[in-house]
């Protein structure tokens, strides 16, 4: 079947900008898509079609841990309907698959190792009947007890042929026998937070004359997912497709492969056109989530309240396979100590399988469960020493050429006083009045609190950290090209657009090099060369990065024959506003006039500088680059009930450089929220391994009324001289630091401990 009969398969070309509109780096140029995105005309993943379109199920495990007996699916062959149906006899290349280690089945064949694992899909000519012919499967379980306590998984029986234990880090730094005068300790739990998309996650399938098939999908890396898909296909990468629909936002990796590979093992069984949209509880049972995190931690401290020595232990729940974390605990046991000065540190930490439900990326991984708990023990060097909690932090902060204990020198800007300074002195929000009208402000709202005169007031402070780009050695590489033609500029990368604004910095830094308004950034495929995920702010860098040099390419082709002609260099001549001049004003013309119907283009690469795995002590050269968040929270709570309201949280951002003012602040806001949901309302609940309510209502997502006021009081464009642009990612360490502030701010309000996250009500009740 031709791409031609797809219906919506792919976001339409982007209109050219109107002359009146912002452009280049450093303006608010607004997104190409957000007219159709709010017009509800904008082509996701669910609004595919094709002709001769058959629809697909996915039945599930209902269990956490079970052994399978037999797969009866002659029941489900026989309703009319039903096309075809697929096990894991069916799968006629590799079984298995991850996205780091590949320790995933497509199907489970002789166990299930979480709730809501693939046994089985179905494909039929109408969703009902799909879902029905799902039903009818006869799975016979030998149901066996899950193991759930991360805690146990040690000495459990193996719950997969690699083990339980999927890596183990020791981190050694400085002197063992250093001692402070001061000690303070903490045992901390973070719970498991989904990313919720609100979008729904959907594919379609559509096989090829040449015996292979083609993806229709909202992948965030679209390269991986087809060598994954091909590798179980029995295929070569070349006869799969990925084509990346729209994405409707990502906080976390889109598209989980368990909704992807039964879709192509449909589409090549049937010959036909298979689409899946899952539902809300398929959503929460498919995809990767927060790891739960246990976090036990010791902090010795001199008489001034500077760290002598950090010792901890981080213990992630990982679920029931691998996924991506490895990387998760590195960024922790790296990060365990927070932007602070630390010279010596003694950091274990272990990721290990159960048979809960499998966790893996999700924006701010290790670096956020770390930072809710060294943040908790700054608290209690400040109150047992008697210090300001702002100025036991201060005393510590962390500066560009200091060591992290993982050896690494920071030489990236590091301006963590400085933030944390300009959170602590802005002006505190006013109080609210005591009247019937003002009700609404306090915690619980209308009918929600109790006496008024309950409400304490707290002010906390987190200091937040993240990696930028991949660890330990990940080739971060990307790939674009910049055409020209026709007065219009098209750039082609495979940098998938997830809500981070990549496809508007593409067009920003054409407009700035270029001087053409007119820039389109072409759909997403791969028969591109790959950019790699979108991730920590990878594609700003990496991609934006390729964009520039190739868009630099193309404008030395263009000056070229101009600076020869007058004879200058290139370097003496400049585009602004689509004219080309010299810097003597002897030449001056347009880019129109100067390309002469000509087409130009370049392709470039960008690829950061390398990193290195850490060793057997923990030591090792492992980011690329850093950044840095303090936020100062302001919270009520009722002491008596136990509800919190966030009033305000101020911020300020370590971002290198703003390349776009407006998506910035949103960046920022959205990463804030983000926070405020794993701080007070968001925990999947899994007893005994199965999750409890997986859908909307009993997975409590921060709504707009929940939402605090969010002042951003300082952004500190320091460039980072190693990344392009010198900007650094934006949204991923407010989401790391706003939970640790609000817990800050209710341990001030309540004098309790607040070690656990979300914060429940209990927890705020004062003693």
């Amino acid at each position: 079947m031709s791409n031609e009969s797809i219906t919506a398969a792919t976001p339409a070309a982007a209109p050219s900008a109107p002359e009146q509109l912002p452009h280049g780096i450093g303006s608010s140029l607004p997104s190409a898509q957000c007219r159709a995105k709010t017009e509800g005309t904008f082509p996701y993943a669910s609004d595919l079609w094709a002709e001769g379109l058959l629809w697909a199920a996915v039945l599930r495990s209902p269990h956490a841990h079970a052994r399978i007996v037999s797969i009866d699916t002659s029941h489900a062959h026989e309703m009319p309907g039903v096309r075809a149906i697929v096990t894991h006899q069916d799968v006629p290349g590799e079984q298995l698959h991850g996205r780091r280690t590949p320790d995933r089945p497509v199907f489970a064949s002789d166990v299930v190792r979480h709730h809501g694992e693939p046994i089985a899909a179905v494909a039929a000519d109408h969703p009902d009947t799909a879902r029905m012919a799902a039903a009818a499967i006869i799975v016979e379980y030998e149901v066996l007890e899950p193991v759930t306590d991360p805690e146990k998984a040690f000495e459990a029986e193996p719950l997969h042929p690699d083990g339980n234990l999927i890596r183990h880090i020791p981190l050694r730094h400085g002197d063992p026998e250093a001692a402070g005068e001061f000690v303070v300790e903490g045992l901390y739990r973070i719970g498991r937070q989904d990313p919720a998309p609100i979008g729904a996650e959907a594919g379609l399938a559509v096989p090829r004359p040449d015996g292979g098939v083609e993806l229709y999908t909202a992948s965030t890396d679209p390269h991986a997912d087809r060598d994954r898909a091909a590798a179980c296909y029995g295929l070569t990468p070349d006869q799969v497709k990925i084509v990346v629909t729209g994405v409707p936002g990502a906080s976390a990796d889109r598209e989980d492969a368990s909704f992807q590979l039964p879709l192509g093992l449909l589409a090549l069984r049937t010959g036909c056109p298979v689409k899946l949209t899952a539902t809300r509880e398929e959503s929460f049972l498919g995809h990767a989530h927060r790891h739960p995190t246990l976090l036990r931690y010791r902090h010795h401290a001199d008489a001034e309240g500077r760290l002598v020595k950090v010792e901890a232990q981080i213990l992630l729940d990982a679920g029931a396979y691998a996924d991506t974390s490895a990387e998760a605990l590195a960024a922790a046991v790296a990060f365990a100590c927070g932007p602070y000065v630390v010279p010596n540190a003694f950091i274990e930490g272990w990721a290990v399988r159960t048979n809960n439900p499998p966790s893996g990326h999700v924006r701010g991984e290790g670096a956020l469960q770390v930072c809710a708990a060294y943040e908790a023990q700054m608290d209690k060097i400040a109150k047992k020493l008697g210090i300001d909690p702002a100025e036991v932090r201060l005393r510590n902060a962390m500066a560009t050429g200091d060591i992290l204990p993982t050896g690494q020198t920071v030489t990236c800007p590091a301006p963590v006083a400085e933030l944390l300074t300009a959170v602590r002195d802005f002006p505190l929000p006013d109080l609210p009045k005591d009247t019937p009208e003002e009700e609404w402000l306090l915690p619980g709202g209308p009918e929600g609190a109790g006496e008024p005169a309950a409400v304490r007031r707290g002010v906390g402070y987190g200091l937040g950290m993240v990696q930028l780009l991949g660890a330990e050695g990940a080739d971060e590489v990307s790939t674009a090209t910049v055409k020209v033609q026709d007065g219009r500029a098209t750039v082609i990368c495979a940098a998938v657009e997830t809500g981070q604004g990549f496809t508007t910095l593409a067009r920003q830094i054409v407009q700035e090099t270029l001087g053409i308004d007119d820039v389109r950034v072409a759909p997403v495929d791969t028969d591109q060369p790959p950019a790699g995920p979108s991730c920590r702010g990878r594609h700003t860098w990496v991609s934006g990065g390729a964009v520039e040099r190739a868009a630099k390419m193309v404008r030395t082709q263009l000056l070229q024959p101009l600076a020869h002609k007058f004879g200058m260099s290139t370097e003496l001549l400049q585009i602004t506003d689509g004219k080309i001049t010299s810097y003597d004003g002897v030449l001056s013309t347009t880019v129109t006039e100067a390309m002469d119907g000509k087409e130009l283009w370049a392709t470039a690469q960008c690829r950061p500088h390398p990193t290195e795995p850490l060793d057997e002590a923990g030591q090792g050269d492992a980011f690329v680059g850093m950044a840095f968040c303090a936020i100062r929270a302001v919270v009520d709570v009722d002491i008596e009930i136990g509800s919190v309201r966030v009033v305000e949280l101020a911020v300020a951002q370590d971002v290198g450089r703003i390349l776009n003012p407006a998506q910035l602040k949103a960046r920022i806001e959205a990463g804030v929220t983000q926070g405020v949901g794993a701080a007070l309302t968001e925990n999947l609940r899994t007893p005994r391994g199965l999750v409890r309510h997986p859908d909307l209502t009993g997975y409590a997502l921060p709504t707009a009324l929940d939402t605090p006021d969010i002042r951003i009081v300082k952004l500190v464009e320091e460039r980072d001289v190693v990344a392009p642009f010198g900007a650094k990612a934006a949204s991923a360490v407010p989401v790391v630091t706003s939970p640790a502030a609000i817990a800050s701010a209710v341990r001030a309000a309540t004098g309790r401990p607040v070690n656990r996250l979300p914060i429940r009500p209990q927890a705020a009740v004062a003693q």
